[in-house]
């Protein structure tokens, strides 16, 4: 097996182009076929790793749909689903560092470890739902994006808000050779990668300060500390209660709870791992700068998440009457936030006009994020041979930007919103990229376990750059909890008097069409319905990344102070 195309870093030369029968088969060179700027380039430092991976992920989910599940379940629900929720992302991240760290090769994407790893057709099946799954989430934060400016009533349609998020209020020349005029996401995904880095990480910096402001702002109203003198403490665990049975009374009710809270906490930790690999082929020094997002990245989600939803917890009630209405309105923006509820309750005005520009700018960062997974998702496949080769082209930054531009194109179904059925179409797409996570997260899994048995095979085990803790008992426990949650997101629908053929749809149409790409694929291919262990590849690529990497070692701070750039950077 042959990785994606790479340029010779030390010449700078193109090499030819590599397609392959299955995509992940072996590689025959396209002779005579020499695409200039054809790859990708290292452009991505360690701070802009680190900040994509954990800035990425923060999204609307956390400032704005945590308050949907408090208001459906109680704070206990929610604050225990976000830990359990965190444990298993901790294992995605673990493994797909491992399997980063040992080939962090130009056009690298999780697909290819697990098509690499298992047999053509999962990989590309996992390819094509990472696509469309990245897609549908910039257009999911697109349209956020639009309704998030809504909150302060401008005599406009959101048609406008969301062209300028999307087109931008003037033109801009991407790509002068090729005369394409272009958004501002776009733009940031069209110029060169270190470009696109550097701007994500000044987004995901303020993002993380807002969270950590309104984190603290939490703990000063938990201690009485708000312009009221309101002691809080658990005052809203004990009344209206730290559960809100669902759908049935008593403990059955309470343990629906949680599994929903579970389910729904999927969409705000969904696809956030795969960042790292997705930025792998293009960070610097990978072997260095890999293992440190990768162990830095649950401090953070642990941070952010679980502190973020124990704050949310203690400081509004599940039936607070605004954070009730908010919610079955449908409303998105400051007005659904239960950090704005809380700060209205404790009578601190103007501070929901701040909280509002926050999450507009974690929505549209969030939607950077996306387009530039996806392009590299595509331009992965059609390295690949399983997506059109022209998904290949780089301009002279290295930047894919066709790739760009056809994930890009998919978020104009944000005007979707527009209609009167937006609300139910992107219910839809955002039930579509969370389930479609979770499928993808069990077959990392199953990848990570057999690239364990491939280099233990290979005697090779110890050998790996890097290792994590508690494998491979954390894969099994991925795969086990997570395809439970797969197969049981749509339970409600099954409960008398509640089943609608919508709602079962909605609920398991993304196994449908996993099922329909691996099906068409392995019919059309005939591959093999695994890759024999002791067939699989784990050498193609390896040279040239010892070669890269082979004075990449961290220097350990000698003072405070570098111990503190250490961290961020």
């Amino acid at each position: 097996m042959s990785p994606p195309s790479v340029k010779s870093m030390e010449e700078g030369r193109s090499e030819p182009v590599r397609s392959d029968t299955y995509g992940y088969g072996e590689s025959k060179a396209v002779e005579g076929d020499m695409v200039e700027n054809i790859s990708t380039k290292r452009g991505l430092s360690s701070r802009q790793l680190q900040l994509i991976a954990i800035g990425g992920c923060i999204g609307t989910g956390l400032f704005v749909g945590a308050g949907s599940t408090l208001s459906l379940v109680g704070p206990a629900p929610l604050l225990m689903s976000y830990i359990v929720m965190s444990s298993v992302v901790w294992f995605v991240m673990n493994v797909l560092g491992e399997m980063t760290t040992y080939l962090p090769i130009r056009g690298v994407s999780v697909p290819y470890l697990i098509g690499r790893f298992t047999e053509p057709t999962i990989g590309f099946a996992a390819g094509y739902n990472y696509w469309y799954s990245f897609a549908m989430l910039l257009a999911t934060e697109v349209t956020a994006s639009g309704v998030i400016i809504e909150y302060w009533n401008p005599p406009v349609s959101v048609g406008l808000w969301i062209a300028i998020v999307l087109v931008g209020k003037e033109p801009i020349t991407l790509l002068r050779s090729r005369g394409l005029t272009r958004a501002v996401i776009l733009a940031l995904n069209v110029f060169a990668v270190s470009f696109y880095g550097e701007a994500e990480f000044w987004f995901a910096t303020l993002k993380i300060l807002a969270i950590i402001g309104l984190i603290i702002l939490g703990v000063v109203l938990f201690f009485g500390g708000g312009p009221n003198h309101d002691r809080l403490g658990f005052r809203y665990w004990q009344e209206p209660g730290a559960f809100k049975p669902y759908m049935v009374p008593g403990n059955t009710g309470k343990f629906l709870g949680f599994w929903t809270a579970f389910i729904k906490s999927g969409f705000s930790f969904i696809f956030s791992p795969e960042l790292i690999t997705t930025a792998a082929g293009e960070v610097e020094a990978p072997r260095r700068n890999i293992p440190k997002a990768t162990k830095r990245f649950i401090y953070r989600i642990f941070a952010f998440y679980i502190l973020g939803s124990l704050v949310i917890g203690v400081t509004v009630a599940y039936n607070d009457p605004a954070l009730t209405a908010a919610v079955d309105s449908g409303g998105s923006g400051a007005g659904a936030s239960p950090f704005v509820v809380a700060i209205q309750n404790a009578g601190i005005g103007g501070l929901n006009h701040v909280v509002n520009a926050a999450i507009l700018i974690s929505a549209w960062s969030s939607g950077n994020a996306w387009c530039y997974a996806g392009s590299r998702t595509l331009y992965s496949l059609a390295g690949e041979g399983q997506a059109p080769r022209i998904f290949m082209r780089c301009n002279h930054n290295g930047v894919p930007w066709v790739a760009v531009v056809a994930t890009w194109a998919v978020g104009l179904l944000s005007f979707l919103n527009l209609s009167s059925s937006g609300e139910t179409v992107f219910f839809w797409f955002t039930n579509i990229t969370t389930v479609g996570g979770f499928i993808n997260w069990v077959l990392i899994g199953i990848a990570y376990l057999r690239f364990r048995k491939a280099m233990k095979f290979h005697n090779m085990l110890e050998m790996l750059p890097f290792k994590t803790a508690l494998q491979p008992w954390g894969s099994y426990y991925v795969i086990f909890l997570v395809t439970i949650l797969t197969l049981t997101n749509g339970y409600a629908v099954f409960f008398p008097g509640k089943f609608t053929a919508s709602d079962f749809l909605v609920s398991y149409i993304v196994i449908a069409i996993f099922i329909a790409l691996y099906a068409g694929h392995k019919i059309w291919c005939r591959t093999p319905w695994m890759t024999k262990v002791s067939e699989i590849d784990i050498f193609s690529g390896k040279e040239e990344i010892d070669r890269l990497c082979e004075n990449d070692f961290e220097r350990h701070p000698r003072n405070w102070l570098e111990r503190i750039w250490w961290w961020i950077a």
